[in-house]
């Protein structure tokens, strides 16, 4: 790929046949928001993206579904031998155009992926069918274009074929390059994600500095806030004006202390000199004003400040790095709703990040530039 290449992301979500979801397909911009009412399906949705990410990653079916029969839409029969099953989709963008990826995985009697397509410019790349009930795998048919139209092979059951492709495929024929940019473009898009929910209970305590890297509860936020206040100056005041904007009263810098038994607390600092006698511990403040930084700080980062990851392979200038936010503003009032939907558009907006999170209510977003709304309550398909 040429640096001038757009970055491979996801622009449409599918859940063909998922838990509430059936024909439904859902477009995602630089920032989505789901919305709707309490058992509309926001969070199943951001579960499907984050399962083709984790399946697009390398990890086995078991691991991504491990109660698949939950996945199963309710009322949905068994055929003759007593199979049940659900499917789901994406298309992903990039330098070779919409590639689709559709999957059909088998949650009984076993669970096994029984069809997978991969499809480009009207041309199916790829294809897998499970076609002997007592293998662990399904047989495979990729694009080749040369002196036979396809390839055939079988591939395992239980891992995503088209994350396979690149150490499958040659490369000599035409046919066999499109399949390997197609399946490549996929596989970047999908591991470029970091899903978050943070927890405030968790966030309280003092930690270990450690690694440094920000997990997905942000249980170390004092820790990655001890990294970025060190090693990134700027990212860190910016950070500081955001905590300005959704945290009471005045907050002259965020800064953190080091314990005597050599664990670190993060705190605002009321007067600019970090002393706890002036600053307010992060573990007094209240939940939606955690979850606000918490979720600043993701915005204001990257891959390299938080635990994921990414195709090393790919440039960084050619990943895009995508962010699953389930309940966005949950806790949070109106106005840290609106000024980290404010955060989140301006960063979105240079095109490095892209952001899908669920909300209740999104009267907040409705009309802002940027925010692209799905409400499941309106807009979903059935």
């Amino acid at each position: 790929m040429e640096a001038t290449c757009t970055r491979p992301t996801v622009t449409e979500l599918r859940l063909s046949s998922f838990k509430s979801h059936r024909g439904a397909s859902f477009p995602l911009g630089p920032l989505t928001l789901f919305a709707g009412a309490s058992g509309s399906g926001k969070s199943t949705a951001l579960q499907v993206y984050e399962s083709l990410a984790r399946l697009g990653a390398g990890a086995r079916l078991e691991e991504v579904f491990p109660d698949p029969v939950a996945c199963v839409p309710e009322r949905a029969a068994a055929d003759a031998q007593g199979r049940r099953g659900f499917r789901i989709g994406c298309t992903v963008e990039g330098p070779v155009g919409p590639v689709r990826l559709d999957l059909a995985v088998q949650a009984e009697p076993e669970l096994r992926i029984v069809g997978e397509r991969l499809t480009s410019g009207g041309q199916t790349l790829l294809t897998t069918a499970l076609r002997d009930p007592g293998r662990s795998s399904v047989q495979a048919a990729w694009y080749t274009a040369g002196s036979a139209p396809v390839t055939r092979a079988p591939l395992p059951d239980d891992l995503l074929g088209t994350a396979l492709l690149p150490l499958r495929v040659a490369g000599k024929t035409e046919g066999q390059l499109r399949v390997l940019a197609a399946a490549e473009q996929t596989v970047v898009a999908l591991r470029s994600v970091f899903a978050c929910d943070p927890q405030p209970r968790e966030m309280r305590r003092p930690v270990a500095v450690g690694e440094g890297r920000l997990r997905r509860g942000c249980e170390n936020l004092a820790a990655v806030l001890h990294r970025t206040r060190h090693q990134c100056a700027r990212r860190h005041a910016r950070l500081a004006t955001a905590a300005r904007a959704g945290c009471v009263g005045p907050v002259a810098e965020l800064a953190v202390e080091e314990l005597t038994d050599g664990t670190v607390r993060a705190l605002l600092a009321r007067d600019g000199t970090g002393a706890g006698a002036s600053g307010t511990p992060l573990g007094r403040l209240g939940e939606g004003e955690l979850r606000y930084l918490a979720l600043a700080l993701v915005l204001l980062t990257g891959p390299g400040v938080l635990a994921m990851d990414q195709a090393a392979e790919v440039p960084p200038a050619l990943q895009s790095l995508t962010v699953l936010a389930d309940g966005f503003d949950r806790y949070m009032d109106r106005r840290q709703s609106r000024e980290l939907l404010s955060l989140a558009a301006e960063i979105c907006g240079d095109g490095h990040l892209r952001l899908v999170g669920a909300v209740g209510d999104a009267a907040y977003a409705r009309g802002a530039a940027g925010v692209t709304v799905v409400d499941l309550d309106r807009d979903r398909t059935e």
